[in-house]
């Protein structure tokens, strides 16, 4: 199983998320609307602010992994979205996708007020939030994924 944590205050987030929601994956997906539910975060070692500002996915070993790598991850979970999976994986196209997905990402957290006000009460600037993505801008590593402390295999 994975776990998408996601905007749901977001128009766009939220209608992408229900779409995924309509069709059958191949392994269980759990959605998590953050926005509105910031304890799903709870064990995790994220803050609503960092959930907000980028896409988060859970694998089913409790590592977090982000941005593009996690779209990655749910696009892989059904059936004619793996081909768009491992396309954006590509070596030639990883690098592109990343930074379109920074560009989106702050462009998005900082045109809705709830994620400006999430990043104010935890003390966060945008660029602060999207440094987890600057390795993989530079090239440095082929994908963001976190381990979570506090949250074991056992666990799911």
């Amino acid at each position: 199983m994975i776990t998408v944590f996601y905007d749901g205050k977001c128009g766009l987030c939220t209608r992408e998320i229900e779409f995924f929601k309509r069709r059958t994956p191949r392994h269980s997906v759990l959605f998590r609307d953050i926005a509105r539910d910031p304890a799903a975060l709870e064990g995790r070692n994220i803050t609503q602010a960092e959930a907000l500002m980028l896409m988060h996915v859970e694998d089913n070993t409790g590592r977090i992994h982000l941005g593009v790598e996690a779209f990655v991850l749910l696009w892989s979970q059904y059936r004619g979205w793996s081909l768009l999976a491992k396309f954006v994986s590509l070596p030639v196209i990883a690098p592109v996708s990343r930074r379109l997905y920074r560009y989106f990402a702050r462009r998005r957290f900082e045109g809705h007020a709830h994620c400006r006000v999430a990043a104010e009460a935890e003390g966060k600037a945008a660029e602060e939030l999207l440094a987890p993505l600057r390795s993989q801008l530079s090239g440095h590593a082929t994908g963001v994924i976190l381990s979570t402390s506090s949250k074991s295999s056992g666990d799911k």
